[in-house]
């Protein structure tokens, strides 16, 4: 599946920072918010929505139950970087 054409290393800056206080990136252990390991292989994302690219980005764009939205957080490229990121973890 080819995601954004993002930077994965700024990325996993980006999920560090902003991300990884409620989400583990390298598990699926849930902290706050769910693990996000293999995100793009799951079935369903915890909102029931499948788990695509638009989806994960509107989600991350718009937060909800208990996620605050980061649509005036993170600009697109940042956004495009933390996408390719999550993506790389679910190889």
């Amino acid at each position: 599946m080819a995601v954004a054409a993002g930077d994965a290393a700024k990325g996993k800056e980006a999920f560090d920072s902003n991300c990884s206080p409620c989400h583990n990136s390298d598990s699926n252990e849930k902290k706050v918010g769910p693990g996000l390991k293999g995100l793009f292989k799951k079935d369903a994302l915890a909102n029931g929505k499948k788990a695509t690219e638009a989806n994960i980005r509107a989600k991350i764009d718009d937060g909800g139950n208990g996620m605050p939205a980061y649509k005036e957080i993170l600009g697109d490229s940042d956004k495009d970087d933390l996408i390719a990121y999550l993506d790389r973890k679910s190889v």
